[in-house]
């Protein structure tokens, strides 16, 4: 258990903190990377790529026959009614975690249909994009207040949790409260290139500053090792939460 001024932690197995983000091109070489990381990791997240792939489902069934988690990171973005059938499709699959992005009708829309056992993150910022480019969006905003308004939207609408950059961590755990999960990508160790992240933490500040699970993706996946590098952020996690 971590505590500090703003929340205690939830007993979320530890193990079960690092995300592993499954980023490969098909069902072949996604088999062969979770075979060969065994039981340094106990959760797979499966995106855009993967859902380009024929065997996106597939994949979701044989990781849950491997007794994995699975997190949908499918960032549905669509109007609410076409949003709203997806989730309960998702719903039904053995999910644990799936992504939504946009406004607060879909936000409200995702939350509604999740059912119960599926939990619905909101992204708030992508960790790629920095300051100037919301600037070149026409947002008026900051990083940290868009992403306070989109969290608070969030949780209004009945969404579980949100997906933001270790850097407004603690500001949106301030916000929130001890409930809402939040889920921190951009994850890189200290030895660690940032590559196209731009607002990136190291997992001990992440969890540190209020998030519930890191999502790391090239720090292990290109690692010349991955097994030993996912066991390097597994001690990492073992050390923040005794």
């Amino acid at each position: 258990m971590v505590a500090d001024s703003h929340r205690t932690v939830t007993a979320i197995p530890a193990r079960e903190r690092l995300i592993f983000a499954l980023d490969v091109p098909d069902f072949g070489a996604a088999k062969q990377l979770v075979a060969r990381l065994g039981d340094s990791v106990a959760f797979y997240k499966i995106g855009l790529e993967l859902a380009t792939s024929p065997h996106y489902f597939g994949l979701l069934d044989w990781l849950l026959e491997q007794d994995k988690k699975v997190f949908t990171d499918l960032k549905l973005y669509d109007i609410p009614a076409t949003v709203s059938a997806a989730v309960r499709q998702i719903s039904k699959s053995g999910a644990s975690f799936l992504t939504v992005h946009g406004d607060r009708a879909i936000m409200e829309a995702a939350g509604a249909a999740k059912g119960d056992q599926l939990q619905i993150l909101v992204v708030t910022v992508l960790t790629s994009i920095a300051p100037n480019d919301l600037k070149d969006m026409g947002i008026g905003l900051s990083v940290e207040e868009l992403a306070r308004l989109r969290a608070k939207q969030a949780v209004a609408a009945g969404c579980d949790g949100v997906i933001t950059s270790g850097l407004e961590a603690k500001a949106l755990r301030e916000t929130l409260g001890s409930g809402p999960l939040i889920v921190t990508p951009g994850i890189r160790p200290s030895d660690s290139a940032k590559n196209d992240q731009q607002r990136v933490v190291t997992p001990t500040l992440a969890f540190r500053s209020g998030a519930d699970y890191i999502v790391v993706g090239r720090p292990i996946r290109d690692a010349a090792d991955p097994t030993q590098a996912a066991a390097a952020i597994q001690a990492e996690i073992a050390g923040v939460f005794g």
